[in-house]
């Protein structure tokens, strides 16, 4: 009870992490946090879009309630004026911060992140933060462009350093302040990287030889993948490294030789975000709170690295929708440490590549938009009520659980024999994706609410994917299910990367009626 909470969401962070069993990752930081975490093997958001999932996430309820599918609304005016996870904090005697990206900048957090519902001061943003998207990169004509990968030279860099460096320096200062002034806080800490563009320190390069980076296992198109499906990753062809390439729209593919740059990339910005995360836990030894503050780590979405031919978020697929997401509770997932042993000292994953073994491993499916409930519940608060139908005037509720009953290793029998009765006991994480059209279009990724015509809602148990396209009304946010477009159903066991849909050769009717349960 009365606990401190530190709050830390990465940017795009698929979990390519040694503690979820990654061997090519240097991550030892992060995999330190889950040897003494309960760690979630299959969490997913709700919408693999930033916007629409940290809403989701931070209110506790899922995108057809906040009706935030893009980024150009403010749930409070346009849905319902819901409270959100820091707001509940600190209307409870918290003082609550924000670091970094946590809400995603702009409309759809009323240009304030929430400020001041959900803060007790208005949130830091770094003052790199808007370089972002510069030219930066310095190609091998010496020329500064705006690329998709783009290690860089950090002392070259605008001000010297980087946004994420920025965010880890004011969390480590708001840990001091908060040390001395003795009240309970939650800190949300949110990391950049590995956001694209995938700009970096260029000496994490050093850590993955590119004769060492495999292209993704399955790095074409699905022969039985409905169109509608498909992210066409516009938003990577924009990128000027990628643009001098010309490739063909909207399935590409991309050169090998490119695929495992990003890759590489991709995996070196993981490494850097380790260190950062490394040097906030260490941070928070130093202040003497790592014995009476949680750490929850989680990313607002996955990211497609090649895998069914796709780049980026923007789809239904594990790649897109599967995060982290880890819980630190001192005394509960793991003993409290003695007076003055450091729980979390910092590692160089230059040096250290020893993969730490979670300490306590769920493979229930979950999903982020319980991270209210449960937070509430470790708190000791009281956790909110679930949310009836329709809940659009009701402030306070949740339509994720709480995922404590998890915590504890014997959770029973795990999967079923695929009969219809034991499939219902099983929990499933739904997530939805929005599209203009049948085919892929220049905005098939982002649609604007009002271009949105078919939305494709998706299921996940431990045993399959589940996914249909229905027309959607964007005008009054209704999905028809009698109007079906396409269908998707994997079978896990016989086919974990999601690339054979047998939906038209099988009967699903059971699946259908979970999915609009």
């Amino acid at each position: 009870d009365g606990m401190n909470i530190l709050f830390i969401v990465v940017d795009d962070l698929r979990p390519v992490l040694g503690c979820y069993g990654d061997k090519l990752v240097k991550s030892p930081n992060i995999d330190q946090l889950a040897s003494r975490s309960v760690v979630f093997s299959n969490a997913y958001a709700q919408q693999a879009l930033c916007a629409p999932s940290r809403v989701s996430f931070l209110t506790g309820r899922r995108p057809d309630t906040t009706r935030l599918y893009d980024f150009y609304s403010y749930w409070r005016v346009h849905a319902g004026n819901y409270s959100t996870m820091p707001q509940y904090f600190k209307e409870n005697g918290y003082v609550t911060l924000s670091v970094g990206k946590v809400f995603h900048p702009g409309v759809s957090s009323n240009h304030s992140d929430d400020y001041p519902y959900s803060w007790s001061i208005p949130p830091f943003h770094p003052s790199t933060e808007k370089y972002e998207n510069d030219k930066t990169c310095r190609g091998k004509d010496g020329k500064l462009y705006a690329n998709l990968v783009c290690p860089v030279d950090v002392t070259e860099m605008p001000k010297g350093t980087l946004p994420d460096i920025q965010s880890t320096a004011e969390a480590i200062r708001l840990l001091n302040v908060m040390k001395d002034k003795k009240q309970k806080f939650f800190l949300a800490v949110g990391y950049h990287k590995p956001h694209i563009p995938l700009r970096y320190p260029q000496e994490f390069l050093k850590l993955y030889p590119l004769e060492n980076i495999p292209l993704a296992p399955d790095p074409w198109v699905p022969e039985k993948l409905p169109s509608v499906a498909y992210n066409p990753w516009t938003d990577i062809r924009r990128r000027d490294d990628v643009e001098a390439l010309n490739v063909s729209f909207p399935y590409g593919p991309l050169p090998e030789e490119f695929q495992r740059q990003i890759r590489q990339s991709y995996y070196a910005a993981v490494s850097y975000l380790d260190v950062q995360v490394g040097l906030l836990l260490s941070a928070l030894d130093n202040v003497g709170l790592s014995n009476n503050t949680m750490v929850v780590f989680t990313a607002d979405h996955g990211w497609s690295l090649g895998e069914h031919g796709e780049w980026a978020k923007y789809s239904n697929f594990d790649v897109a929708t599967r995060v982290p997401l880890m819980f630190y509770v001192p005394g509960m997932t793991t003993p409290s440490a003695s007076q003055g042993m450091r729980v979390f000292p910092y590692l160089d994953p230059f040096s250290h590549n020893v993969n730490s073994v979670p300490q306590g491993q769920s493979k229930k499916v979950v999903e982020l938009v319980s991270l209210f409930p449960t937070l509430a519940e470790l708190a000791g608060l009281q956790v909110p009520p679930a949310c009836p139908e329709p809940s659009l005037h009701v402030g306070l509720c949740t339509e994720g659980t709480s995922l404590v009953r998890y915590f504890s290793a014997s959770e029973g029998k795990e999967g079923c024999g695929g009969t219809a009765r034991c499939f219902y006991e099983e929990p499933a994480a739904l997530s939805q994706y929005p599209r203009p059209a049948d085919t892929p279009q220049w905005n098939s990724d982002k649609p604007k609410l009002k271009d949105i015509r078919i939305m494709g809602y998706s299921m996940r148990t431990i045993d399959y994917r589940y996914t249909v396209w229905v027309q959607f009304n964007p005008k009054n946010f209704t999905a028809n299910f009698e109007d079906v477009h396409a269908g998707e159903l994997y079978v896990m066991e016989t086919d974990p990367n999601q690339d054979y849909n047998i939906y038209n050769n099988t009967s699903h009717g059971w699946l259908f009626k979970k999915v609009l349960g």
